[in-house]
């Protein structure tokens, strides 16, 4: 009887970790037999990096072929029970159905979710770019807005929260705005967030490019007040100020999926497990973490995994590969990601591209927007449904961390379009 590696998720991580496994199993064909299986509610990976663009509809990719081409098997399911003792997970189908699963190495891939507080009227009337389907009925509700008379509300969008994601989905409105609402149409774009500066996590090195990227967008910045109400023709803020609007996007915070809770008391505040370097959870040694769901150490300095695809890829190369080691008894790969690197969508003002933890400024404005697009249109889609190519991407030493750092086809894109690496 074969022994099982069962994957929750096909995310950036879960899929790599399922790529990953198959990869090393492959390279031990006279081991014991080791079934890697996938469970998740679509065979698609969500380009969710993108998901602030327009036409997210189409922002995914099938990856159902890949996985037949590599001998993963992929269960559509959803999973909402986990058993640690028992060796078990619980899933429902697509047709309700209720079935257990056991497995020998589990690796919980499940992702995150946005936070939503308990905010007057949050969840009723507040939009999001967090999941495929939230952005999709974004999409539509933009759309929607040239068949209303122009008001006020109409034509202001008020972004709730100024980080990474709330900045690009405010640099992306303009354009999305004019193109549906027309040229000759006065719109307002509004980021709202809590602390006093823009971008608060990127540190100080980036403000300025993307203050006078917001600037030159006409995106204008409330700063040191939040969202305290919403209802269907507006916000109101902290400070008192009351802002009319059809369209208020929450992009405030993000949390693990609640799965974590059901393997481990041991959380940081993202609800992240904690895990050692090889990826595993210390109060439950056959389960792994990665992605979203795993709060790792990616150096030696005090710097963890961020909840990105730049980690999420690297986490399930290593779970993925940690998992089918075990089983196969041969040596783990330990995990670590020193190299950091941001790249930040700024819409028709560019972009910002950033190295190290600090975010040391490298490119931007124009100059940096074709990184950006390469990276979000060609370099997180996932291989041909081809083993020889898919395993050759999954092996954990592939690019060392960063995808976008010492990557051969973004080295070329690079010298190609005159950009200095």
């Amino acid at each position: 009887m074969p022994q099982r590696i069962v994957i929750v998720g096909s995310g950036f991580a879960g899929f790599w970790a399922a790529l990953s496994a198959r990869r090393l199993i492959s390279l031990n064909p006279e081991a014991a037999e080791v079934d890697v299986s996938v469970i998740a509610p679509d065979a698609n990976l969500v380009m969710r990096p993108r998901l602030y663009e327009p036409n997210p509809a189409n922002m995914s990719a099938p990856v159902d072929d890949v996985y037949r081409a590599c001998g993963v098997r992929f269960i559509y399911g959803i999973v909402d029970t986990i058993r640690t003792a028992d060796h078990e997970i619980e899933m429902v189908n697509r047709a309700g159905v209720r079935s257990a699963i056991p497995y020998d190495k589990l690796i919980l891939a499940a992702g995150s979710r946005v936070v939503h507080p308990n905010i007057p009227g949050l969840s009723d009337y507040a939009f999001s770019v967090d999941q495929m389907e939230d952005a999709v009925k974004l999409d539509r509700h933009l759309q929607s807005l040239a068949s209303k008379p122009p008001s006020k509300a109409r034509n202001t969008v008020v972004v709730c929260g100024g980080g990474f994601t709330g900045i690009e989905v405010a640099a992306e409105l303009p354009a999305r705005l004019r193109a549906i609402l027309g040229d000759e149409e006065d719109f307002r774009v509004i980021t709202v967030e809590r602390n006093q500066d823009i971008g608060p996590d990127l540190g100080s090195g980036p403000r300025p490019h993307i203050v006078k990227a917001l600037e030159d967008l006409k995106v204008e910045s409330k700063l040191g007040t939040s969202v305290i109400s919403l209802d269907a023709e507006g916000v109101t803020l902290s400070s008192g100020e009351r802002i009319e609007t059809l369209t208020a996007i929450w992009t405030a915070g993000v949390a693990a999926t609640p799965l974590t809770t059901q393997v481990s008391d041991k959380r940081d505040n993202f609800g992240r497990l904690h895990v050692d370097q090889d990826l595993r959870v210390a109060s439950a040694k056959d389960v792994f973490a990665a992605g979203d769901a795993a709060s790792a150490a990616a150096d030696d300095s005090g710097h963890y995994a961020k909840m990105s695809c730049q980690h999420a890829g690297p986490l399930g190369k290593i779970a993925g590969h940690n998992a089918a080691a075990e089983l196969l008894n041969v040596p783990a790969i330990p995990y670590s990601q020193p190299v950091y690197r941001v790249c930040l969508d700024l819409g028709s003002a560019g972009a910002m591209v950033g190295g190290g933890w600090d975010v040391n400024v490298q490119y931007s404005g124009l100059t940096a927007k074709p990184m950006k697009q390469f990276i979000n249109t060609t370099l997180i889609y996932p291989p041909k449904a081809n083993a020889a190519d898919a395993f050759a991407v999954a092996d954990p030493a592939f690019d060392g961390s960063d995808p976008a750092i010492n990557h051969p086809t973004l080295n070329r894109f690079l010298l190609e379009n005159g950009i200095p690496i």
